[in-house]
């Protein structure tokens, strides 16, 4: 049995429920040299995961604006992305209208997916966790959906992602209309994964430093080289974020 739908007065419904925020929220995060950097990014390590194929289904959980979900129609996969916003589906249809591409877009909740158990070969939810107010229920509900393969991101509590983490939630509390959102340890999402039969089989770090200081200096080749240099030493390994990772359902679940 699913859970019931949470509370859509949660910032993670409300603040996406805004169409200003729809129409501009690619623009805001994968603009410019370093959101293109990002963005470019996210998608070689999505393809790599997910490893998409002609005839392949993929459920695309929290899908936003689409773009996980038309990167994987574009590679061959039969998709479909679920958000609870309607007008950031409302930017999705449009995007894959330009683009010629049939994906199907529909509105429903990441806590009670109105579907049949591993009716997906894939299951892929993007920037959901760190926001959504029940994130054990939506593990378990992709995990449910999923036949094959778990893809999530997740900022790290080892990374710099952690202070700001708590920098908003201090603000949050102090009335500040934030998103307030979590971070998380590798060990406690790979728990949470394996509670519903999945083992995670591969992981992604992204940046050692922020995100927001890499747009402040403004140059991709300064990006690339800085974060080139700190992973030699070892830094990514240990404070890089965001996390990907993609997690089997295991033989005996």
């Amino acid at each position: 049995m699913t859970a019931a739908p949470h509370d859509r007065s949660h910032y993670s419904y409300s603040a996406y429920a805004d169409p200003a925020m729809a129409d501009g929220f690619d623009a805001a995060r994968f603009s410019g040299p370093i959101g293109t950097l990002i963005a470019e990014a996210q998608e070689r390590v999505l393809l790599d995961f997910v490893r998409p194929e002609a005839g392949g289904t993929v459920l695309d959980v929290g899908t936003g604006t689409g773009r996980a979900a038309l990167a994987l129609a574009r590679a061959g996969a039969t998709v479909t992305g679920i958000d609870a916003s309607g007008q950031m589906l409302r930017v999705a249809r449009e995007r894959a209208g330009r683009m010629g591409l049939a994906v199907r877009f529909d509105e429903g909740d990441a806590h009670a997916l109105p579907f049949e158990d591993r009716a997906f070969d894939v299951c892929v939810s993007l920037r959901v966790l760190m926001h959504t107010p029940g994130w054990r229920t939506c593990i378990g509900e992709l995990c449910r959906v999923a036949r094959r393969r778990v893809v999530l991101d997740y900022p790290a509590l080892s990374s710099a992602a952690a202070f700001q983490a708590l920098e908003r939630k201090v603000r949050h509390a102090l009335g500040a209309r934030v998103e307030a959102y979590r971070v998380f340890r590798d060990s406690v999402i790979a728990a949470a994964l394996g509670e519903h039969g999945f083992q995670v089989t591969g992981l992604h770090r992204q940046f050692v430093l922020p995100i927001a200081l890499h747009k402040v200096m403004g140059s991709r080749q300064a990006t690339e080289r800085v974060e080139c240099a700190l992973e030699r030493v070892g830094l990514l390994r240990l404070l890089g974020s965001p996390v990907t990772v993609v997690a089997e359902r295991c033989a005996s679940s």
